[in-house]
């Protein structure tokens, strides 16, 4: 079975630096010390960094002799990182020895899963830069690859991983080269770097040859036939393409990767075992409804309006979910934040798709994505306050309930049948008397039947209550601007229903 995993990795590898310049080991390494359990010894880390190197070293050679070809190479910019690069690894390679497992390992899966979340970021890094090619180096530049290239040589030696992600931010932010033709400069100084650092590895540990020679092997071959045909890829299309595709790759494998690695912890762990559980009844809530509101939008016609209120409907319904399936309240906000972190990125880089904007009524660019955000970061305060600080989980749940079905009545409300434009200076000028009517009378309907089901109060209080939030909702809702509903509005009710609670 670990031979499987050889070439999977090797493959992964091989994608990895045609496609975007990484070194090998960035795939490579993570694979073959979680699923392989050969390499679960104490030397297995600095084994695995030492194959990855190797195999970095004809993967390396065909991918810059493609970018060749495609003039995209810059080695005037890039001839000084080179020697100082060179210079560092021997050293990185021997610290690597004196590390051991723990810094090895955990370091290669933790930078896996970073660098995927970069390129989801920016996949396009570089792609606008119009830098001229052949400039020489001035003293700033200088200065920059000095420094860069000293701690990226050894960086590299240490941990195998890293070093060709570096370069490429380095030469498309720092020296002014195009996104391909970074690929192609770090992928010719791998080339020399894996060289001297397999060999000094290899030289510190012979093992790797007398035990290791038929993975060298295996490894080496299928990163090589892997590399030389993603670089051709590569220079078929564009940036944006590529960098997607290899943030995708990264992100799902790093994650997959720091789960099993961590998996005996994260069982045993009562926090740890509370989130996955939380994420995992989410993630089903969240694909069952999602996959079932696209179908509607293609099959039926459904007005853009009113689909968009539908998956607000989902979003802002998450922390309820999340709530009631979570045991402790910090599982509850570090998903929340978790899947804030994740989507938003997702959500950036599906904005260049044909069909987002078939799916999606945005005001502006990027502002579903921004909404987002902003609803999950402020819905996890909400429960951090109302639930970690007050010990009142209920009243996360109302404020929440309350604004999100308040918001989309007086938005689908006004859209319809406002008429008249709310004319006081404290509106924005787009508020309707119908929408903040429909905000009124949903808010009251939402928090009375929360508090009921919910609180111990009785009928009064519970109309009283419910009377103070539809008001507030209606005054926070029609003052906020630029989408800042999103938050003012939960969060003085969340506050309201606080000080309510303490009389």
């Amino acid at each position: 079975m670990e031979y499987f995993w050889y070439i999977i990795a090797s493959i992964g590898a091989g994608i990895s630096t045609g496609l975007a310049g990484l070194s090998a080991a960035t795939v490579m390494v993570p694979i073959l010390i979680v699923l392989c359990p050969s390499f679960a010894t104490e030397t297995g880390p600095y084994q695995a960094t030492a194959i990855a190197l190797a195999s970095d070293i004809l993967g390396s050679a065909v991918t810059t002799l493609t970018y060749i070809r495609h003039k995209n190479i810059n080695m005037k910019k890039g001839w000084l990182m080179m020697a100082c690069i060179i210079i560092m690894c021997s050293a990185g390679s021997y610290a690597a020895w004196r590390a051991g497992d723990v810094v090895l390992g955990n370091f290669s899966l933790f930078l896996t899963f970073c660098i995927g979340i970069r390129f989801l970021v920016k996949p396009d890094a570089g792609e606008k830069n119009t830098a001229i090619h052949s400039g020489n180096l001035n003293w700033k530049e200088i200065l920059i690859s000095l420094f860069f290239g000293l701690t990226i040589g050894f960086g590299t030696g240490f941990v195998g991983t890293g070093g060709g992600m570096m370069m490429l931010v380095v030469f498309t932010l720092f020296l002014g080269m195009d996104h391909k033709t970074a690929v192609g400069t770090s992928t010719l100084i791998m080339t020399f770097t894996a060289l001297i650092a397999s060999v000094s590895h290899i030289l510190i540990h012979p093992a790797i040859i007398l035990e290791r020679w038929d993975v060298l092997l295996i490894c080496m071959i299928t990163a090589t036939v892997s590399s030389l045909y993603s670089a051709r890829f590569a220079n078929r299309v564009s940036n944006k393409t590529v960098g997607i595709a290899t943030g995708i790759v990264l992100t799902i494998l790093g994650a997959s990767m720091l789960f099993l690695h961590y998996h005996e912890w994260i069982m045993q762990n009562p926090y740890a075992a509370d989130i996955l559980h939380g994420m995992k009844v989410y993630l089903i809530f969240v694909i069952t409804f999602a996959s079932a509101l696209i179908l509607i939008f293609f099959l039926l016609p459904v007005p853009k309006a009113l689909f968009r209120k539908m998956l607000h409907t989902i979003a802002f319904t998450s922390s309820v979910v999340i709530i009631y399936n979570t045991q402790y309240w910090i599982s509850a906000v570090i998903i929340l934040v978790a899947f804030a972190l994740v989507v938003y990125p997702i959500l950036k880089a599906a904005e260049s798709w044909n069909y987002y904007s078939s799916l999606f009524v945005e005001k502006a660019p990027g502002e579903i994505r921004k909404s987002l955000l902003l609803l999950f970061l402020s819905q996890a305060f909400i429960v951090f306050f109302a639930w970690g600080i007050c010990n009142k989980p209920w009243i996360a749940v109302t404020a929440t309930l309350t604004w999100g079905i308040s918001d989309a009545a007086a938005a689908l409300v006004g859209k319809k049948f406002g008429k008249t434009v709310i004319p006081w200076r404290v509106s924005d000028g787009k508020k309707t008397w119908a929408g903040t009517n429909a905000d009124v009378f949903a808010s009251f309907l939402t928090s009375f039947a929360c508090l009921y089901l919910l609180s111990s109060l009785s009928l009064f209080g519970i109309f009283v209550y419910s009377l103070l939030l539809a008001i507030v909702s209606a005054i926070v809702e029609m003052a906020s601007k630029k989408g800042m509903d999103t938050i003012t509005v939960p969060l003085s009710l969340t506050l309201l229903l606080y000080v309510l609670s303490l009389l």
